[in-house]
């Protein structure tokens, strides 16, 4: 079931499927350097996998699979979905991408398209990007998609950035851009 879309990139829900192309980019420890969960075997995906299904069903979202409409191969996931910070449940920014999709774009593009889906279809009045300081990448991923202040928290025991991005920015900021 596809969400959304972008110029380059299908945002659809993930399924069963799709475990063994996203076994391959989630075993890639360069690409899950930064990941709570670390490193995902093809059991440890499948059960990523389980989780976004039932996130879908208990929030309407989660991470959802991105699809490079060029090759129509997926290249990884980004979406909205549940986390705990400080005991209280925010709904978070995620994404992961295949290494030789980095440094082309695409996950600025993924994130800007799955927040106006989610601001667009007034889904929820904020997201959150929980960042480690030293992941410059998703900082500058963040940035662009119209995060830009943020608090320092501990989550899962490392400080991280918990930047927040409330509907009535990201409408304020969409208006300066689309008015220049």
């Amino acid at each position: 079931m596809q969400i959304c879309q972008s110029n380059r990139l299908i945002v659809r829900r993930l399924v069963p499927e799709d475990v063994f192309v996203l076994t391959d980019i989630l075993s890639d420890p360069d690409v899950m350097k930064y990941s709570i969960r670390g490193v995902c075997d093809e059991v440890a995906t499948r059960h990523f996998i389980e989780w976004c299904l039932a996130c879908y069903q208990s929030h309407g979202v989660g991470p959802w699979a991105l699809i490079d409409k060029k090759s129509s191969e997926l290249i990884g996931f980004c979406g909205v979905g549940p986390e705990s910070v400080g005991g209280v449940e925010e709904i978070s920014l995620g994404y992961r991408l295949a290494k030789n999709y980095w440094n082309k774009g695409f996950a600025s593009e993924a994130a800007k398209a799955v927040i106006k889906y989610v601001f667009d279809n007034r889904l929820f009045d904020s997201v959150v990007a929980i960042i480690e300081p030293e992941h410059v990448a998703s900082l500058k991923v963040a940035e662009k998609a119209g995060f830009s202040c943020f608090n320092v928290v501990e989550f899962h025991g490392r400080p991280v950035r918990l930047y927040r991005l409330t509907k009535q920015q990201w409408k304020t900021k969409n208006m300066h851009a689309t008015s220049r």
